[in-house]
């Protein structure tokens, strides 16, 4: 394919490592990259997806997400600029590829934090040793549920939708190289940190 030609002559240039991590919404995962995202010596940043929905208070152009028209996220579609792309709630979310590479060029290891879909499809596009996946899992899925009814933020209908694509995704576990145990958000980002450091930080120097 046109895309897979495309990110394989850009990652012979390629000075920093992707990092792929997944779970089941609600599980944790941003709260545990926030610990560690900062860490001077890992020199990580934020892959910035591309969306069609509109910008929640204080979200930003560019910073938050790249916020673009229906019509400018199927162009990208159509001229192979997004490495995966998925629709969720009637909105679309992609991983733009030139910004993606500018970052990798720039030195930078960035977290793309993606569904299992999207992890899925950028794993069978990227080769092996340019990239490291990590699925974070809850405790229970009795505890995941509590964690999505104290967000607040869905129905009840919504929330059973996602406890149930929760329980399909939590199989695909094992097709990731790190499996995180999100008991405590401290514990589980330390466990991050640890895996960054032996598998990304070591490798780079």
């Amino acid at each position: 394919m046109e895309q897979e030609s495309k990110i394989t002559n850009n990652e012979e240039n390629r000075q920093g490592k992707i990092i792929i991590i997944s779970g089941p919404s609600g599980v944790g995962k941003k709260t545990i990259i926030d610990q560690v995202i900062n860490n001077a010596d890992l020199n990580l940043t934020y892959s910035i997806s591309m969306t069609t929905r509109q910008p929640r208070e204080h979200e930003k152009n560019g910073i938050d997400y790249f916020f673009v028209t229906e019509q400018e996220f199927e162009k990208a579609i159509a001229n192979n600029e997004l490495l995966e792309w998925a629709e969720f709630a009637k909105n679309k979310y992609g991983t733009p590829i030139k910004n993606l590479y500018k970052m990798i060029n720039d030195k930078k290891n960035v977290i793309l934090e993606i569904e299992v879909q999207g992890a899925t499809k950028v794993k069978e596009i990227l080769k092996r040793e340019h990239y490291i996946s990590i699925f974070i899992i809850p405790p229970s899925i009795r505890e995941l549920k509590r964690r999505l009814k104290l967000r607040d933020t869905e129905t009840k209908e919504k929330i059973k939708q996602r406890i149930k694509r929760a329980k399909v995704e939590l199989k695909l576990q094992n097709e990731y190289d790190h499996v995180i145990l999100n008991d405590d958000a401290k514990n589980a980002a330390d466990k991050l940190r640890h895996i960054l450091y032996e598998k990304v930080l070591s490798k780079n120097n």
